[in-house]
C-alpha cells in the first residue's frame, strides 16, 4: 500500500483560476479591482521570495498589488505609521506585513495595528475571536488551505478523529477550530504530549504543524489515514550536501501506511498563498456589498 499524493499545486491553481474569473467579472463591471498590500522590512532572504511569489499571483488573478519594502532600520513607529495609511486607503482590501519582523520591532503591536476588515492574514485577535466563536471573520491561510486539501479528499468529516500537532495561533490553534467545526473530534498535541505515536495513530486526519523536520515517521501514521504536512523546514541532504525543503513529517515512511498524504514542498504551501487571494477577494466583497 502506498498513500494517494495530494497534490497541493493542482488544488491552488485551480483555486486561482477560479479567483481571476471572478476578479475578472468584477472588472468587467465597470467596479476597481480589489487591493492587497504587501510590507516587507528588512532583507531575510526567504521572505523576500515569499513576498515576491505573493506579488506574482496577487498580479496573476488581476487584482491590485502594492509592495512596501522598508529598510531593516525603519523604526516601529514609522512601520504603524505605514499601517495605519493602508488602513485608511479606500483602495486596498488587504494588508499582510511579512513576518518576521526585526528585533526591534514588537510584532504583535503591528498585526493588531491592521484593522480586522483587512487583516486577511488572520491573526487579529478579533478574527481569532470570530473563528473560535463562529462569527464572519478571516481564517489564517494555512489552515485554510489545509481544510480545503482535506475536503477534497473527504467531504463529510463527521465524527473523525483529528489529531494536530502544534498549537501555534498561526497554525495548531485555528487548524484544529476548524476540525471541530466539522464535527471533528479533535486533540491537539505538542512536544510535550505523552506518548505522542499512540495519539497520532488514533487520528483519520492527522496535521502535522511543529516546526521539527520528520518527527512524525510511519509509527505515528494511523493505516488509511489523511496526513496533511503543514511543515517547512530547511536541511542537509547528507547525500549532495546541499539545502532541501522536508516537512514535519518523514514523507518516505509515512506514505507507506496513509491514505493520502501531502509532500514538501508542494503541498500546503502553495494553498496558502491562494488563500490569502481568496481572503483578499472576500475582504473587498464585505467592502463593496459585491
Amino acid at each position: 500500500m502506498s498513500a494517494e499524493m495530494i497534490d497541493g499545486k493542482a488544488v491552488a491553481a485551480a483555486l486561482r483560476a477560479e479567483l481571476a474569473e471572478k476578479v475578472s467579472a468584477i472588472k468587467a463591471s465597470g467596479k476597481r479591482a480589489p487591493g492587497l498590500a504587501v510590507v516587507l522590512v528588512g532583507e531575510d532572504p526567504a521572505s523576500r521570495v515569499y513576498v515576491a511569489s505573493k506579488a506574482k499571483q496577487t498580479v496573476e488573478v488581476g487584482m491590485l498589488s502594492i509592495e512596501h519594502k522598508l529598510p531593516v532600520e525603519t523604526s516601529e513607529a514609522d512601520l504603524l505609521a505605514l499601517v495605519e495609511k493602508l488602513n485608511a486607503d479606500a483602495t486596498i482590501d488587504g494588508i499582510l506585513v511579512q513576518l518576521p519582523l526585526p528585533k526591534h520591532i514588537d510584532a504583535d503591536k503591528v498585526l493588531n495595528a491592521i484593522v480586522p476588515e483587512k487583516d486577511v492574514d488572520g491573526f487579529h485577535p478579533m478574527n481569532a475571536g470570530a473563528l473560535a466563536t463562529g462569527g464572519v471573520g478571516f481564517i489564517p491561510c494555512t489552515p485554510r488551505g489545509s481544510m480545503r486539501l482535506i475536503k477534497g479528499v473527504k467531504k463529510d468529516l463527521s465524527g473523525l478523529n483529528a489529531v494536530v500537532v502544534g498549537r501555534s495561533n498561526i497554525v495548531g490553534k485555528p487548524m484544529a477550530l476548524l476540525l471541530l467545526n466539522e464535527n471533528c473530534t479533535v486533540t491537539i498535541a505538542h512536544s510535550r504530549t505523552r506518548n505522542l505515536a499512540e495519539v497520532c495513530r488514533a487520528a483519520d486526519i492527522l496535521v502535522a504543524a511543529v516546526g521539527r523536520p520528520k518527527l512524525l515517521g510511519a509509527e505515528h501514521v494511523k493505516p488509511g489515514a489523511i496526513v496533511i504536512d503543514v511543515g517547512i523546514n530547511r536541511i542537509t541532504d547528507e547525500a549532495t550536501g546541499k539545502n532541501k525543503l522536508v516537512g514535519d513529517v518523514d514523507f518516505e515512511a509515512a506514505k507507506a501506511v496513509a491514505g493520502y498524504i501531502t509532500p514538501v514542498p508542494g503541498g500546503v504551501g502553495p494553498m496558502t498563498i491562494a488563500c490569502l487571494m481568496e481572503n483578499t477577494l472576500d475582504s473587498y466583497l464585505r467592502a463593496t456589498g459585491c
